[in-house]
């Protein structure tokens, strides 16, 4: 009996948390939609299988060796960081401690709980490595330029004014992130608040990045948030067009002014890189 007690225990579902339950079904949604529904698949795939990973029960494969020894709750290992962070040693405070403190500390915590035998995650390695040195959005950057095609831009430049009014959508998130913060709803930072409203620019590699630079604790929310609401945009943008068009003017076909040659499609790319370096 006492084994079959500690076979239970042992299961990941003793362990689960609402937080991770909700990921999980989050996660298991987003697989949904990227293999039934044909939803952005390339974006949505990738997102929701690491989802089901890092939310998995006592794996802790998200995790950094800190975070690991942090959740283990050893009463004696949470003593000598907290001596270390001058806080008192349990879990919440010396939370506090680590947000408030120099990278170089949080670098030197992080070292001390691998001395400890702790070690980081598969997942958190991968975003020490990809996302926290910024080498992963500069690729997904790459990947999306090479899959753009930018005929109908050149064709007709004027349609950058629809691309340039997008950017109004990141005053109105951080805006909306700091009204929920002034009443009190949900409290958000100004970094975290300028981190939110990036979603608004329809960007997915930038919010990653500008979230790992200002927030890096909300970079999983952040993720997830921006790419789901832009492969959902099928689902979204028809019923915006017919609240505000005309049948008519739905069955317009629209045509490209004129041909765009390769040469202007590649030196377009070229010359644009140069003068933003410039």
């Amino acid at each position: 009996m006492e084994s079959l007690n500690a076979l239970i225990q042992g299961m990941g579902l003793m362990h689960l948390g609402i937080g991770q339950a909700i990921m999980l079904l989050v996660s298991l949604l987003l697989l949904w939609l990227a293999i039934a529904k044909k939803f952005e698949p390339l974006l949505l795939l990738p997102i929701g299988f690491g989802g089901l990973l890092s939310n998995i029960p006592e794996a802790g494969m998200a995790l950094t060796a800190l975070e690991s020894l942090l959740a283990h709750h050893d009463a004696g290992q949470l003593a000598v960081i907290a001596a270390k962070l001058n806080c008192a040693p349990d879990v919440h405070a010396i939370k506090e401690a680590l947000a408030l403190a120099l990278p170089s500390v949080q670098s030197q915590m992080e070292n001390l709980a691998v001395d400890m035998g702790y070690t980081p995650g598969g997942l958190a390695l991968f975003y020490k490595v990809a996302i926290g040195s910024g080498v992963a959005p500069l690729v997904i950057f790459m990947g999306v330029g090479a899959m753009t095609d930018f005929g109908p831009l050149l064709a007709n430049p004027r349609t950058l004014l629809l691309g340039a009014a997008a950017q109004f959508g990141i005053f109105a998130t951080v805006l909306g992130a700091l009204t929920l913060n002034y009443f009190g709803l949900i409290a958000f930072t100004l970094p975290q608040a300028a981190a939110i409203g990036i979603i608004g620019g329809a960007d997915g590699p930038t919010a990653i990045y500008l979230s790992g630079k200002l927030a890096p604790e909300l970079l999983g929310a952040i993720a997830v948030a921006a790419y789901s609401y832009m492969a959902l945009v099928p689902l979204i943008q028809p019923p915006i067009m017919k609240a505000l068009t005309s049948e008519t003017e739905r069955k317009i076909r629209m045509v490209q002014l004129r041909t765009v040659s390769k040469r202007e499609k590649i030196l377009f790319p070229v010359v644009l890189l140069m003068l933003v370096a410039l």
